[in-house]
């Protein structure tokens, strides 16, 4: 993610891999990651665009240079993913930190096994042992502490386990 977060080009990460180096922290970021989630069949993204379709080029160079690596490195070809990436508009407080939480928290949200994705949550939580490369303080800064954000977040993630629940049992009350 760090290195597609960039105007110039990055060229092969997967002959880069090789010769053990890293291209290195982007001089002129295309976004500020807020959160992620990598989840093994899609992920999500809470992005601040900085640079003229930032979100756009981010996401093009994501998708296109991991599908790429993924192929060289699995003698592969083809798409990895499903049509065009979505996005949509945050346009409240409220909303940023409702989807920070579902970010963060998606693997729990969808019930993945533990240590099937990779997320921001720890680096929200003070617990991060890599590189940070989220931009946390406009969710942080809307918290006491980090652990007043961290029950923010679990709770929302029940909340919309529950939601989740009680709209599958409603649609099999309809189907009966």
């Amino acid at each position: 993610m760090i290195e597609f977060n960039t105007i110039k080009p990055i060229g092969s990460i997967y002959e880069e891999e090789f010769r053990k180096k890293s291209l290195g922290t982007p001089t002129t970021k295309l976004v500020n990651i807020i959160a992620h989630i990598l989840n093994p069949n899609h992920f999500h993204f809470i992005l601040e665009q900085v640079s003229d379709k930032g979100i756009e080029k981010f996401m093009q160079k994501l998708g296109g240079g991991y599908t790429r690596y993924f192929n060289e490195k699995y003698s592969r070809n083809g798409v990895l993913f499903q049509g065009k990436f979505k996005s949509v508009h945050i346009d409240s407080d409220e909303y940023l930190l409702y989807l920070s939480a579902y970010v963060n928290l998606n693997d729990r949200i969808h019930k993945l096994p533990d240590g099937s994705s990779f997320s921001s949550w720890n680096e929200y939580l003070g617990q991060n042992q890599q590189e940070e490369i989220c931009l946390k303080d406009i969710i942080l800064d809307r918290f006491k502490d980090k652990e007043d954000y961290r029950k923010f977040a679990e709770d929302t993630a029940e909340t919309i386990l529950i939601k989740r629940e009680e709209d599958e049992r409603f649609s099999e009350l309809l189907l009966e």
